[in-house]
């Protein structure tokens, strides 16, 4: 396991205290989260399972398993469980680089609490460094692309990919976003939109950061 992997690590082993009477849990995607599934096998006997924000969250915990259950089935949960590949000090994110957003954005705002875990490479002044996703219908892409220029961003297709809902997803390039809220606001008024990986209107509660001297926990003031 090289370093990162190392503090990544850390970071899932921090969730699972959040675990006591939990029943049923919203899972993410993702390498951090990738850890912490595996480490979820051993509380399996304890929860009745899990919302997965992707397929391939799916399959990891069908192997293991611990039972993927329905969100409409299921209602409200107590908490879910993901990564980031951006966290401000508000603990607003950017996410979407594994491109499962749009479930992730979905469970989320259906939790109650929100734990975040990610080494502590992810943590930033600001947002926008990391490329912007934008899940899109595939009509529009190109429409909200031309969108993305005029508020100062450079999009890129990730051409050959599509999405676990049969979209596409636009990379944007060049952004400083230095007022999350307002700019997730935007995008998602703009036609074609399904999700924009701003987390912001919704960000985390609580944001474990693995270090190399241990885990940091950051929380919502």
């Amino acid at each position: 396991m090289n370093s990162q992997d190392a503090l990544k690590r850390k970071a899932a082993e921090a969730a699972l205290q959040y675990l006591d009477g939990i029943s049923v849990l919203g899972v993410g995607t993702g390498s951090t989260v990738n850890h912490f599934i595996e480490l979820l096998a051993s509380f399996k006997s304890k929860i009745e399972g899990a919302v997965s924000s992707s397929e391939g969250t799916t399959q990891r915990l069908k192997k293991l398993g611990i039972p993927v259950l329905d969100l409409n089935t299921v209602g409200d949960l107590e908490i879910y469980i993901d990564g980031a590949d951006e966290i401000n000090p508000n603990l607003q994110l950017l996410k979407g680089g594994g491109g499962a957003l749009t479930r992730e954005k979905i469970i989320a705002a259906a939790s109650r609490k929100f734990v975040c875990i990610a080494d502590e490479g992810k943590y930033v002044d600001y947002l926008g460094r990391f490329p912007l996703p934008i899940e899109v219908i595939p009509m529009a892409r190109s429409f909200v692309a031309r969108q993305m220029v005029k508020l100062g961003g450079k999009p890129q297709w990730r051409e050959g990919y599509v999405t676990d809902n049969g979209n596409q997803i636009i990379d944007v390039h060049n952004l400083e976003i230095f007022k999350p809220i307002e700019l997730e606001q935007t995008i998602n008024d703009i036609p074609g939109v399904v999700t924009v990986g701003i987390f912001a209107l919704r960000p985390a509660d609580v944001v474990l950061l693995g270090t190399e001297t241990g885990v940091r926990t950051l929380t919502a003031s």
